[in-house]
């Protein structure tokens, strides 16, 4: 791939989300290599900030970065159409410390890259491949980075109500940041706006330009962009912020429930192996990390499952483990959502979660528990055999399927039988026994 840059100088001008300010914003065309500069024109000597990780100063709704006395905040949509649209090289002139919101997403900016025509440079792009997983946690937040061979982001979305979850598992390139990511607009919960108000925040916040959770309903000026349009900003803020890497990254994120801060704490991490990589200072990766120890946990997060079964979207079929009940008995959960994509032919209009897909998730937990019973380290579980299965309420949408696991019996410390039963609230929605075989790497059945 050739570094891209854009033809011709363009201009918007609009308020600003926190500051309330009128800004206008310049995009001019840069040299290969120059990579994406911010100038504030507005100030002494015009002074030029060059985003990076190592700048990031506030992360209070807003990504804001800081060289000497030369500050910039809420940048996270400009550079995540810069990043998403492919431009690598581009000054950004301001008027004033904060770009303008326009409609809450990138939309406008990039409106503004087409108009500016994205064209070629003679100079080839360099990325940051990742050649090890990378993972980060903050309360109920976590990301996972994995060695991938492009740019991909899957995401779960959830405010702390554990109301409108949304899930999305996209790839990105400029075709599909322009038409399926770059509409969707920020929002926030109609409860934080008071307190936001008192940090000094969101002065030019109108529901032109945000979408507004109050209990269950969604506040908008207009209709929903895409049913599921919170996630994909979520998606957007991730592309903006790990923009400050300072090249593009070859990744799958895996990401629940995001947010600036968390996501500034994922870049930092990779740019820390960026520059070990660059200096030879790293050990070389191995080429299938080990799987993680649970022994002396009590539960595993979303993070440390997908550390533990070799299961990726959309075939992970547990969202947590919320019990270990000594070395024989768990619980585990799997959140049902709309989004999930085989609601899309199992009788739409009236989905259901296919029974397979429920022995699936329990088969997945079983694993876990085997796992954690013997010695795991380097070990999959693969599933033999499923007996005495029997369905009895359906799961749809909404629910909640907690699933409780009994080892039996484990013969030779590596074939093990379990009991299943997975529950919604307090009745059983299907039970079985299973079947399993722990596998060493390059083992086969």
């Amino acid at each position: 791939m050739k570094q891209r840059s854009i033809l011709r100088e363009v201009s918007v001008k609009g308020a600003s989300l926190h500051t309330g300010d009128k800004t206008q914003l310049t995009l001019k065309p840069a040299p290969a290599n120059a990579g994406i500069t911010i100038r504030r024109v507005d100030l002494h000597d015009k002074p030029v900030i060059k985003p990076h990780i190592s700048q990031v100063t506030d992360l209070v709704r807003a990504t804001t970065l800081a060289s000497g006395h030369v500050k910039v905040h809420t940048v996270e949509h400009v550079l995540a159409a810069l990043h998403g649209m492919g431009i690598d090289n581009v000054e950004v002139e301001m008027d004033a410390s904060e770009p303008p919101i326009l409609d809450g997403s990138s939309k406008g900016f990039v409106n503004l890259i087409l108009e500016a025509e994205p064209v070629e440079l003679d100079a080839e792009r360099e990325y940051f491949v990742l050649d090890q997983p990378i993972s980060v946690t903050k309360g109920n937040s976590s990301l996972i980075a994995l060695p991938y061979d492009g740019f991909k982001i899957s995401c779960t979305s959830a405010d702390d109500r554990g109301i409108h979850t949304q899930h999305l598992s996209i790839e990105i390139d400029p075709d599909v940041f322009a038409t399926q990511i770059a509409a969707a607009r920020t929002f926030t919960v109609y409860e934080d706006i008071e307190e936001l108000l008192k940090l000094g925040k969101i002065k030019g916040g109108s529901l032109e330009n945000a979408i507004v959770l109050k209990d269950d309903k969604i506040m908008s000026k207009e209709p929903l962009r895409f049913d599921d349009e919170l996630v994909r900003h979520k998606i957007l803020d991730v592309i903006g912020d790990v923009l400050l890497l300072g090249k593009p990254l070859k990744a799958h994120i895996v990401a629940v429930r995001p947010g600036h801060a968390v996501n500034a704490e994922l870049t930092a991490k990779l740019a820390e192996r960026m520059d070990e990589l660059a200096k030879g200072e790293a050990a070389p990766a191995k080429a299938k990390p080990k799987t993680a120890r649970i022994e002396e946990e009590t539960q595993l997060d979303i993070r440390r499952v997908i550390e533990t079964l070799p299961h990726r979207y959309p075939f992970l079929m547990i969202d947590r483990v919320t019990e270990f009940r000594g070395d024989d008995e768990l619980t585990a959960i799997k959140n049902v959502t709309i989004n999930e994509p085989f609601f899309q032919g199992h009788y739409p209009g009236q989905p259901i979660m296919p029974g397979v897909l429920q022995i699936e998730a329990m088969a997945q937990a079983a694993g876990i528990l085997m796992l954690r019973k013997i010695n795991q380290e380097g070990k999959t579980a693969v599933f033999m055999s499923v007996d005495k299965v029997k369905w009895r309420r359906k799961v749809i949408p909404g629910d909640q399927l907690r699933i409780d696991i009994k080892l039996l019996k484990i013969m030779r410390a590596k074939i093990g039988t379990a009991s299943a039963t997975c529950y919604v609230g307090d009745e059983v929605a299907s039970s079985g026994e299973l079947k399993f075989m722990i596998l060493g790497e390059g083992e086969d059945v």
